[in-house]
């Protein structure tokens, strides 16, 4: 009785442990992000450069410096600069998590811009008005923008981005109010914490963009777009331009991955070995271990009383003694065992 309570106490909590490892990643549709897979291709982080003062993956230009231990200074805080930084290799994943660590800064709290912009385009290292690459551009256009060409009811620094379809100009005046798929406002600039920006693309389905400036790995929801189409695999490019107003715009890292994504037909409730279900799951698992150790601790004292009661009450000490009183003495028993030995 006892070991059957426990069993079913233990099925019991079967499904609280499943409710513990849903997955918290993105949904898409019926589907998650079970994992993902780095691409040194598309990735670059300190010291940046080879022996040869060059990178393998990665092409920079213009009024861009180097500095090996900290950033990638796409601009200074100087007036009329532009700089840029693109991948070498188109993005050939279907689906992907974009990553890009930047710091913008500058001496003055009033007067700073223009601001910088991450790239997925079928075009690359083409300079142009558009915080420093081409208009007209085909393609993802993700915009920081620092600097206000025009009065808004919301407040800067701000994302914006915008889908370019080779025809279509950039709403310069209005800050990309015109053309806009998804925007938010966002104090990115002179932080205390590493800024981040992550963006993550379902092919055809989802497009996520997501902002860390208040803490470590506080990630801020800025927009979601769904049902949206980008080229196919398109080139990695950040780029940054100053005018009258500066600042300084750096990359620190940028971290590229293929998504993995979960079988469609597999329940959302089912076990997953990835990080979130692991720390979700931590305790339900030690919980069943002490569990089942208690039920075969149960089950070993069951046979005992079993086999007790099979032998007339006597129990596994009553056979032991018997060998002091009645039986041979144990150094018989061993003499008789080591003579059978003997050759």
């Amino acid at each position: 009785m006892l070991l059957s309570g426990l069993l079913c106490f233990v099925l019991g909590l079967l499904p609280l442990g499943a409710l513990a490892a849903l997955d918290d990643g993105a949904k898409i549709a019926n589907r998650t992000i079970d994992r993902t897979v780095a691409l040194r291709t598309h990735s670059i982080y300190p010291p940046y450069i080879d022996q040869d003062l060059q990178n393998r993956w990665w092409d920079f230009g213009a009024d861009t410096i180097i500095n090996t231990n900290k950033h990638v200074r796409l601009t200074r805080n100087k007036a009329s600069q532009m700089g840029w930084l693109w991948s070498r290799l188109p993005l050939t994943a279907a689906n992907w998590i974009l990553e890009v660590e930047f710091k913008i800064s500058g001496e003055s709290s009033h007067l700073f811009g223009d601001g910088m912009a991450i790239w997925l385009t079928t075009a690359r290292t083409q300079p142009g008005p558009v915080f420093g690459s081409i208009d007209q551009f085909e393609g993802l256009g993700v915009f920081l923008d620092t600097y206000a060409n025009s009065r808004h009811t919301y407040s800067f620094p701000r994302v914006v981005a915008m889908l370019g379809d080779g025809k279509t100009r950039y709403d310069q005046p209005n800050d990309g109010e015109a053309n806009k798929i998804g925007a938010c406002s966002a104090n990115y600039r002179r932080t205390n914490v590493a800024t981040k920006l992550k963006i993550t693309y379902i092919k055809d389905t989802y497009l996520n963009v997501q902002i860390q400036y208040r803490a470590w790995d506080d990630w801020t929801e800025c927009f979601t777009v769904k049902g949206i189409s980008l080229p196919t695999a398109p080139f990695i490019g950040i780029s940054a331009m100053t005018g009258d107003v500066s600042d300084n715009h750096d990359v620190i890292v940028i971290t590229t991955s293929s998504a993995i994504l979960s079988n469609p037909d597999t329940p959302r409730d089912q076990f997953r070995n990835n990080k979130s279900t692991d720390v979700g799951t931590s305790w339900f698992s030690s919980i069943l271990k002490f569990l089942l150790f208690g039920a075969v601790l149960s089950g070993l004292w069951f046979a005992w009383k079993t086999y007790g009661a099979r032998q007339g009450g006597r129990g596994f000490g009553s056979g032991l003694g018997s060998i002091g009183r009645g039986g041979p003495s144990l150094g018989a028993m061993a003499g008789k065992i080591y003579d059978s030995k003997r050759f």
